[in-house]
């Protein structure tokens, strides 16, 4: 399983290096099929020229797109020039009452509906998903930074879990006994009411994606509050779920930043939060919004390693844990961030140099570009003073990211990949997320080590070995304290058909996990009914002859 299922990688010189579609290329050039009301509130863009007259992005409440009456708006700009794209409110309290009262007013009869409807409507949100791929897309690279086909991999994994949740129907069994005569116990599952989602900046889409399909299919409304650094793949979202005939007050997207999480915590009528983020938010989220009685899943930060044994693939593991560094510009939770050499492996960290090096950095839209710019200038200033760290504390740089310029660019958030060996527990380099393309190596003596190096860290993401020994793998796969486990996989996070996300440790804060069968539990709450018909009260009636019609 890759992480990005809808990469192609070709060439072993150019590991990222990735094969532009024809409906990409379409993409690119601007002829993708679109829908105009979307276009008029997030316009389809595929270029990083400057925006002459920036829109501002728009409320969604009520199945309705209108402008925020607030006085404090963020710019957002494109990574990789730094020229403002829109400009973001911070939703005013009465605007945030006013989504709930809307999500509150719509569970009334949306939880009533029938699963079967539900359903229809998840079937059409998917086509609508796929149908607008390429713009979602388009508008992650414009305003996160991400490659266009990485973008594309973010919404394939959020197009997923929505297909998933069409197979709610077998997902919402209950339980049945009979107790006693004429006496049964049944349980099944009910939606929770009125809950939120609270987004990062480095999956616009999939993390969207993660909660609203199970959220809503399960009965309940949603309360969504995206990253103010790239909103707009939500609100494509929220229209497509318009579309597809999500009734008014199902689905309602706010936007901001602390006041608005704030809101979220403690607001009554929000019976659950999901959160995806950085440790000090999350853990913030979780002690304040339990306190306030709130189911909340947090999935914080991660230090992924990646073992290299002495019998594995040299250049298929090189290739992967390479992909894995610095994709996505390494803004993922599930990069792998530590590479663990074992035994004589350490040797082949001046190979992975060189398969860095190769690797193009460039504006998201451009062909044949590898990783972008990083979020922020703020966030490459966090990446190059970590690498720095690094130095300070003896660490060797083999590659430096730092200062890195692309020409066309100059102004772009862009740090080039990184490699830094020597490095040990104890360092900020180690110890930390950087959150960037930067692979730090530490090398030890034995597997042994090796799995005492992770199982010591605090963080539980996932983990992967590269070996070609089965013995090697199982006793790895066995022994390791990961939630997520590949075994010459880099990124092991599983597909939503059947599994959930499973990090664990100081990686996770709650106790149902995202998407799959936990989702779906996280999602809803049990209730149980006893009930008693004597059989000598049953009583004959007339039956009719039709097939039911009704949904």
């Amino acid at each position: 399983m890759r992480y990005i299922s809808s990469f192609k990688l070709v060439g072993q010189s150019n590991i990222f290096r990735l094969q532009v579609t024809r409906r990409a290329v379409r993409a690119l050039s601007g002829t993708t099929v679109r829908s105009q009301a979307v276009d008029a509130v997030v316009p389809h863009i595929t270029t990083h020229e400057k925006i002459q007259n920036p829109t501002t992005t728009k409320m969604f409440i009520n199945n309705e797109f209108f402008d925020s009456k607030s006085d404090n708006w963020i710019d957002l700009c494109d990574p990789a020039t730094n020229n403002v794209v829109t400009r973001v409110p911070q939703s005013t309290p009465e605007e945030l009452v006013t989504a709930v009262d809307a999500a509150e007013k719509a569970f009334k009869i949306w939880s009533k509906t029938t699963l079967l409807s539900r359903q229809q409507i998840m079937f059409k949100f998917v086509s609508l998903l796929r149908r607008d791929w390429d713009r979602l897309a388009a508008n992650i690279t414009l305003e996160q930074g991400k490659t266009f086909l990485d973008a594309k991999g973010d919404v394939l994994r959020g197009l997923q879990v929505a297909e998933a949740a069409c197979g709610i129907t077998n997902e919402l069994n209950g339980n049945l006994l009979e107790v006693s005569t004429d006496m049964e116990t049944r349980s099944y599952r009910e939606p929770l009411g009125v809950v939120a989602a609270i987004c990062p900046f480095n999956f616009p889409a999939m993390i969207p994606l993660w909660c609203i399909p199970p959220a809503i299919i399960c009965g309940n409304t949603m309360i969504v509050k995206p990253s103010e650094k790239d909103p707009g793949a939500a609100l494509i979202i929220a229209e497509l779920a318009k579309e597809a005939g999500l009734p008014d007050g199902v689905l309602n997207i706010v936007h901001g930043t602390a006041p608005t999480v704030d809101f979220i915590i403690d607001e009554p009528r929000i019976q659950a939060i999901s959160f995806v983020g950085s440790d000090r938010t999350g853990k913030y989220i979780y002690t304040r919004g339990t306190a306030n009685g709130k189911r909340v899943q947090a999935n914080l930060g991660a230090k992924n390693h990646a073992i290299v044994m002495p019998d594995s693939n040299k250049v298929q593991a090189l290739n992967a844990i390479a992909g894995a560094a610095f994709g996505a510009a390494g803004q993922r939770c599930m990069a792998v961030s530590v590479v663990v050499t074992v035994g004589s492996t350490k040797e082949w960290l001046l190979d992975m140099v060189e398969v860095a090096k190769k690797l193009n950095v460039n504006g998201g839209f451009e062909p044949g570009a590898d990783l972008g710019p990083v979020i922020s200038p703020q966030s490459k200033a966090r990446i190059e003073a970590l690498i720095q760290s690094a130095a300070d504390d003896g660490a060797e740089i083999l590659l430096d990211g730092r200062g890195y310029k692309v020409d066309k660019y100059p102004n772009g958030n862009f740090v080039g990949p990184t490699i830094i060996s020597g490095v040990k527990p104890g360092m900020k380099s180690y110890d930390e997320e950087i959150f960037g393309p930067v692979l730090v190596a530490v090398s030890v003596d034995t597997l042994d080590d090796a799995i005492e190096l992770v199982n010591s860290n605090k963080y539980g993401n996932g983990v992967a070995i590269f070996t070609r020994s089965g013995p090697v793998a199982a006793k790895f796969q066995k022994e390791i304290a990961c939630g997520q486990v590949g075994i010459n996989v880099p990124i092991p996070v599983p597909l939503p058909f059947g599994f959930s996300f499973t990090g664990n440790k100081g990686s996770i804060l709650g106790d149902l996990n995202f998407y799959g069968k936990a989702g779906i539990h996280f999602y809803t709450q049990i209730k149980t009914v006893t009930s008693l018909w004597r059989s000598e009260d049953a009583v004959v009636e007339d039956s009719g002859v039709n097939m039911p019609t009704q949904q």
